[in-house]
């Protein structure tokens, strides 16, 4: 939700960023409906991050320059800290950063 507001107030009306949902993804481009159907779009991540979000994610469709570009699937909570960070696949497994050091794999501390 932080970058759909960072967007909009730094000269991206509301109209050009909207919230829909992913119909299909493959190849790092997505499929989305929203006010419209989004096909094919490609997906804007922090650099070194690779992902292929899962069909029914809720996720933003930013218009800019005349290119659609997904800008990724809204965070659940995951009951994390600020500054915390996990990676997590549908599958279940995951990876936890925690603040104290400590690091989490699938549930269990690591050292």
């Amino acid at each position: 939700m932080w970058i759909l507001n960072y967007v909009t107030k730094n000269s991206i009306s509301d109209s050009a960023a909207e919230k829909g949902n992913v119909k299909g993804a493959s190849s790092g481009r997505v499929k989305i409906n929203a006010s419209s159907d989004f096909s094919e779009i490609p997906i804007a991540v922090p650099y070194g991050i690779s992902y292929v979000p899962v069909a029914g994610e809720e996720t933003v469709v930013l218009s800019a320059g005349g290119e659609d570009i997904c800008l990724g699937t809204f965070c659940r909570n995951q009951n994390l800290e600020p500054g915390e960070l996990m990676l997590k696949s549908d599958g279940g497994a995951s990876i936890a950063l925690k603040n104290d050091g400590k690091v989490y794999i699938n549930g269990k501390a690591v050292s």
